[in-house]
């Protein structure tokens, strides 16, 4: 294929980041930071549900010791924490915009062809 490499070795950069992006919330949680800082509770709910407090803090831990997000802590009672893209991760923005317009105009095709309704799942 042109524009992909002959293959993805196992410490291939290319592969490790791909594996990243590819956990099941990091490209939602990177989403719901691309508009900015965003409190812990706030990303919850921009991310409309669906992630427990604890896989989101392991999620931001494991994008933020990748270089993705940045971890700000003010020094006020009650202690308030925010979470933003870094420069980095701020990249990834197009990207993930792109693909996701992909779902939306592919979604239902991808949903019906898991399903085994597609013209193309009949005939495997």
């Amino acid at each position: 294929m042109d524009g992909f490499p002959d293959g993805f070795l196992a410490d291939c950069p290319g592969r490790l980041t791909v594996e990243l992006l590819a956990d099941k919330w990091s490209v939602v949680v990177l989403a719901g930071l691309s508009r900015g800082p965003v409190r812990h509770g706030d990303l919850i709910d921009l991310i409309g549900g669906g992630i427990s407090r604890k896989v989101l803090t392991q999620t931001l831990r494991r994008l933020e010791s990748h270089g993705l997000v940045s971890r700000r802590a003010y020094a006020e009672a009650p202690p308030r924490v925010e979470y933003e893209l870094t420069p980095l991760g701020a990249t990834l923005t197009e990207p993930i915009h792109v693909l996701t317009a992909w779902a939306r105009t592919h979604g239902e095709a991808v949903l019906d062809a898991g399903d085994g309704h597609s013209p193309m799942a009949a005939g495997n």
